[in-house]
């Protein structure tokens, strides 16, 4: 039983690495040729759990194999433009000017029922309102709308509002995220000041705290 335990152990954590060696992608993002290093990853390091006479190195082996041959793939895929279109494909454009591409839905064995619900899954609910619909390499739908189907943007109107700062976690379950602090050139006297003003005087009293995309202090208290 402890071998079995050891050795699920070890062939966890060497996928794990494996995993974090491809990068962080999520599944809908993955391309065909990675969704296969991580089906076949997986089913190498079940083999040696659930055969203990198998050794584990005849698994741990070629997955550090797989992960190899998906980084110089991607490499390829980086550098180079024709090794990309071989590798990964290319984007298929099956709405042009509200009207569907029918032979390249019947090339890419994509129905029609497919595509509605795609554009329903980005709430556009008339063709007529699409100018381009592309099905990506990786599988996903963009959806391009015409002008006057397009959201209203502020530049419309003319009107030009400040620019949108990245949101700095500050505090996570009561605790303080120094180092973002330090990256704003914040300390934990400014934190317990603002704080303060609400009567607050425990950090762990704070579910969440940041600064938002409009440079503005904010907080939630643990309920």
């Amino acid at each position: 039983m402890i071998l079995v335990i050891v050795r699920t152990l070890i062939l966890y954590l060497t996928t794990l690495i494996a995993l974090r060696i491809m990068g962080k992608k999520q599944i809908a993002q993955l391309q065909p040729y990675e969704l296969v290093v991580i089906i076949m990853i997986a089913e190498l390091a079940a083999i040696p759990m659930q055969n203990t006479n198998i050794p584990l190195i005849n698994g741990i082996i070629p997955i550090f194999i797989l992960i190899a041959s998906e980084i110089t793939l991607s490499y390829i895929s980086l550098k180079s433009i024709r090794g990309r279109g071989i590798i990964c494909g290319k984007p298929s454009i099956i709405i042009k000017n509200s009207e569907i591409m029918e032979d390249e839905l019947r090339r890419l064995r994509y129905n029609i029922n497919d595509l509605l619900e795609q554009l329903r899954l980005k709430n556009v609910n008339n063709i007529s309102d699409v100018a381009y619909a592309i099905l990506e390499t990786s599988g996903q739908l963009s959806i391009i709308l015409k002008s006057p189907n397009r959201p209203l943007q502020p530049r419309d109107m003319d009107i030009f509002p400040p620019p949108e700062l990245m949101p700095i976690s500050l505090i996570i379950d009561g605790q303080v995220i120094k180092e973002n602090l330090e990256q704003l050139d914040l300390g934990l006297d400014w934190l317990k000041m603002e704080l303060e003003k609400d009567g607050i005087q425990d950090f762990k009293a704070i579910l969440f705290a940041c600064l938002d995309s409009q440079g503005k202090f904010f907080y939630q208290i643990k309920s």
